[in-house]
């Protein structure tokens, strides 16, 4: 990316299911999902949406080898996705198991997203 237009901030969860994609994906839902920007087009290359690049980076806890990132950038709808993954978030005790969630343990994943927007 040469230009960053815009950085955005989400933070997701898992509360039982232990599922690090499903917190993962919610971060980056929102951290996109209240914005809008109406006059992106105009800042990119040819004001074409095709030209937005979008770097998408999670802080994972726990369970990187399971991130599903085809399903991170599925979450962004335009432009080209690429996903950066690091060490972060945090795995915290949720307080029960509860076998009818999925839960292996009592772990909740709480994942951080930055969604950098530019071209």
């Amino acid at each position: 990316m040469n230009q960053v237009l815009f950085i955005q901030t989400g933070t997701g969860m898992d509360v039982h299911g232990q599922d690090i994609t499903k917190a993962a994906v919610r971060a980056v839902e929102n951290a996109i999902w209240y914005n809008s920007m109406p006059g992106i087009e105009k800042s990119l290359p040819d004001q074409r949406l095709e030209n937005m690049k979008v770097n998408v980076r999670v802080a994972v806890p726990l369970d990187r080898d399971k991130l599903d990132t085809e399903k991170l950038k599925e979450a962004i709808p335009y432009g080209s996705v690429t996903v950066d993954v690091t060490d972060g978030g945090m795995a915290t005790s949720s307080g029960i198991i509860l076998e009818d969630k999925d839960d292996e343990n009592d772990l909740m994943y709480i994942v951080n997203a930055a969604v950098e927007v530019g071209y």
